[in-house]
């Protein structure tokens, strides 16, 4: 019996140990996660003011030659029907 109870402490011994090593392991991990939630924020909220600009400008251009596309084929549809065309009939 003196055998199984010294083999208990040791495994009660292990165990404690076991426990501080997951406690700091997860304080790690704790303090990891937050540094790297920081710095991808700050990434993200920097690629944001960087293209927003860029984005802007790239609507309103695609905005533009929209208009001119429309006035384009309004102007070449109003041309043909104006035009001298033969009819058949």
């Amino acid at each position: 019996m003196k055998g199984l109870e010294q083999q208990w402490k040791a495994v009660q011994k292990q165990l404690k140990q076991l426990g501080k090593q997951a406690q700091s392991a997860r304080g790690q991990a704790r303090r990891r996660m937050k540094r790297l939630e920081r710095r991808t924020r700050v990434v993200v909220a920097r690629a944001l003011r960087k293209t927003e600009p860029q984005v802007r400008q790239a609507m309103t251009e695609a905005a533009r030659v929209g208009r001119g596309l429309r006035a384009g084929v309004k102007a070449g549809a109003a041309a043909y029907r104006t035009s001298a065309r033969k009819r058949k009939g």
